[in-house]
């Protein structure tokens, strides 16, 4: 399994935030241009000051790391529900911040990332191994994740803490010479269930590095993250990484095929009480919610944040000397909006950071999105492209008014993770003002009900100067958009299916639709003339006027 960066464009920003690790690639920030065009805000930004972030470096499923029920819960037990969390979460607001860090013991201080993945947990002392359908197990501090994550276990309405113990784990190579404290904490945990067949078990959900963490559902790869909370992303003042500083997690029925997690955020400007209610499945979910209490006003607060990698797909905006057709963990921006449209942005690596804002008043829902589950369209046994999972963020309730921001951050390596998205509340965060969110977080390979109309299948471009069309500007593009699912394979050739496509700057020339005997499905091509400006290209296919599909968006920025 390939390790992962994360890709964060940040200015000023102090090394050593926990997941993160900035280097020493840099380039300066340009001016924005905004643009506003069919309910979409777009800023294409050139990119020539970033730092690189590396959030989770050791890749979550990397490393080995599982407790028996007599090592796990020491001292006395203290109350504890998630009224009293939220009231420590607010209390907590009230105080400085405090970025404690952890002191190793010699052999473990400044361990590179090969020599961390050596440090592994003795597998038969899982917390509740074989008592329970689940078992937790336990990441070592150490590497980047230096700062100290406590973590208790709840039971009977009682919370007691999980002690360190050298014997939980073993070190391989590494010489560790004297006994760690017992309060010296961890790194972060992970649940194991029986998700495929009863026995085995299987990873479905890892937490390691600042708010991150992962969830996986039956025959699905870890591919894309969520976040607890994201604050200032792509913002020149830097970006802000809160941690989960500490969990708690109930103890299941032996017979449960659920579980919850409670957790304590904290960063310099906010502090938040989380409530994670995990079921393993085909389709893995987690109800969450959350209490967060500002210490200070904060610009932009990104919540329910999604982070995942696209280097190249069928668009290939990118050229890469590389035997695998496609190389990514998502391939497109799903949002359903409260009026009831459905919205399809595929990804691209661009060129100079992008970051795109979908206007939305009670969004139905918004997800990164890995469509294509065709296994010649990757071509890569190890990475398994095909079985990485899609995230689907449903709230719970009414969200107001807001807006869905994209981030798409250049890069030239595929392990660098250089999409982001979230949700911005309208209006920004002020000191003192509690905000409160409830969603569930899916994790799937393919709903057949997302979307309910005709879906994208694939974004082609390619140069507009094709024989016969000579005349065209250089800089003019040819789409081709395929559509299929939802009534498209029903309709005859013969039905009069229009394409209604529009661009917010430059010229379009009349598209054409034509029905693929190949696919079952729909397909739109059409050439678009820049005028020098970012422009949002939307396509939707119609039937008598009433809406076959989604709607296509793309954002069109100058080289």
């Amino acid at each position: 399994m390939r390790s992962r960066l994360c890709l964060c464009e940040v200015h000023n920003t102090r090394a050593g935030r926990e997941g993160a690790h900035p280097s020493s690639r840099a380039a300066e920030h340009g001016g924005p241009v905004q643009l506003k065009g069919c309910g979409v805000i777009i800023r294409a930004e050139p990119l020539r000051r970033r730092n690189l972030l590396i959030a989770g470096l050791a890749a979550f499923g990397a490393v080995a790391l599982p407790l028996r029920r007599s090592f796990a819960e020491t001292g006395a037990g203290e109350p504890f529900d998630y009224e009293i969390l939220c009231r420590r979460a607010q209390e907590l607001a009230g105080q400085p911040h405090n970025d404690e860090t952890v002191t190793l013991p010699d052999g473990l201080k400044g361990l590179g990332y090969d020599q961390y993945r050596d440090i592994r947990f003795v597998p038969e002392r899982a917390i509740w191994r074989g008592a329970r359908r689940f078992e937790v197990q336990l990441f070592h501090p150490g590497f980047l994740y230096d700062r100290p994550v406590r973590v208790s276990i709840v039971s009977g309405g009682e919370a007691r803490p999980v002690a360190y113990r050298r014997e939980l784990f073993s070190f391989g190579a590494n010489r560790v010479e004297g006994d760690p404290p017992s309060d010296l904490g961890f790194a972060g945990f992970r649940l194991h269930y029986p998700l495929h067949r009863p026995g085995p078990m299987d990873e479905v959900i890892a937490f390691l590095g600042a708010s991150y963490f992962r969830m996986l559902g039956r025959d699905q790869k870890y591919g894309l993250s969520a976040r607890g909370l994201a604050i200032d992303t792509a913002q020149p003042r830097g970006e802000e990484f809160p941690r989960f500083r500490e969990f708690w997690i109930e103890e299941p029925a032996a017979d449960a095929d659920a579980i919850t997690v409670h957790a304590l955020l904290d960063s310099p400007r906010c502090t938040g009480a989380y409530r994670f209610q995990l079921r393993p499945g085909t389709e893995t979910v987690a109800e969450v919610h959350c209490a967060l209490y500002p210490r200070a006003d904060i610009e932009k607060l990104g919540l329910a944040p999604l982070t995942s990698m696209f280097f190249y797909g069928e668009g290939r905006s990118r050229r890469a000397d590389d035997f695998r057709p496609e190389v990514h963990d998502s391939d497109g921006l799903q949002v359903a909006t409260g009026a009831g449209e459905w919205i399809w942005r595929p990804l691209a690596n661009p060129r100079a950071l992008r970051v795109s804002s979908f206007a939305v008043e009670n969004p139905r829902g918004f997800g990164l999105c890995q469509r294509d589950r065709r296994f010649e369209n990757y071509q890569d046994l190890e990475s398994l492209f095909h079985k990485r999972p899609s995230l689907w963020v449903e709230p719970i309730g009414a969200w107001g008014k807001g807006r869905v921001e994209l981030v798409e951050i250049p890069s030239e390596e595929e392990i660098n993770d250089n999409i982001v998205a979230y949700w911005v509340p309208e209006p920004p965060v002020r000191k003192g003002n509690p905000l409160t969110l409830s969603y569930r977080l899916v994790s799937f390979l393919d709903l057949a009900w997302l979307p309910p109309l005709g879906r994208v299948a694939s974004t082609r471009i390619g140069s507009a100067r094709t024989p016969g069309n000579a005349g065209m500007p250089r800089e003019a593009r040819h789409f081709v958009v395929d559509f299929d699912g939802g009534e498209l394979p029903h309709l005859d050739a013969e039905e009069v299916v229009d394409a209604d496509v529009s661009a917010s700057t430059g010229k379009l020339l009349a598209p054409v639709v034509l029905k693929n005997a190949e696919t079952g499905g729909w397909r739109v091509f059409f050439d678009f003339a820049p005028d020098g400006k970012p422009s949002d290209l939307r396509c939707r296919l119609r039937l008598r006027g009433a809406p076959l599909t989604e709607t296509w968006t793309y954002l069109w920025t100058p080289a």
